[in-house]
């Protein structure tokens, strides 16, 4: 079968140069239609969580802020994943929810959530704020 199309191809030199030229007049005209991003966004779709406390140790702020904030949002609807990072003075809470559920449902869901939240930690140790939306790109 291959002679054959070698054997045509050999002896019709114009038929397959034709062919061949509009394979590259296809492949260009499809070239100029593809939707390219030049810098595609893949961060995922998170909300973080920030409180300072600048008299705590990572030990109390474990205890007296991030856990209590974990524990309220632990139950929200498509979260992927939930982290935390407890420092001298500093606690931050990142959320990672689904991608189709949009950036203001999340942010509106965990802000509910902070306000039930903000109940169980102490007045005087600080307050749990939301970051600005903000991606990879960003």
């Amino acid at each position: 079968m291959f002679d054959k199309i070698i054997a045509y191809s050999v002896h019709h030199k114009f038929v397959v140069g034709i062919m061949v030229l509009a394979l590259i007049g296809w492949g260009s005209y499809s070239l100029t239609q593809l939707p390219i991003d030049a810098v595609p966004d893949v961060t995922n779709n998170q909300v973080q969580v920030i409180t300072n406390s600048p008299n705590l140790t990572a030990q109390e702020i474990e205890k007296f802020i991030t856990s209590p904030i974990e524990l309220s949002l632990q139950n929200l609807p498509g979260i992927i994943e939930l982290r935390s990072i407890s420092r001298f003075g500093f606690s931050l809470i990142t959320v990672v929810f689904e991608d189709n559920m949009g950036t203001y449902l999340p942010r509106e869901l965990v802000a509910q959530q902070l306000k039930m939240a903000e109940g169980y930690v102490p007045e005087d140790l600080g307050t749990p704020e939301m970051t600005p939306i903000t991606s990879g790109l960003g």
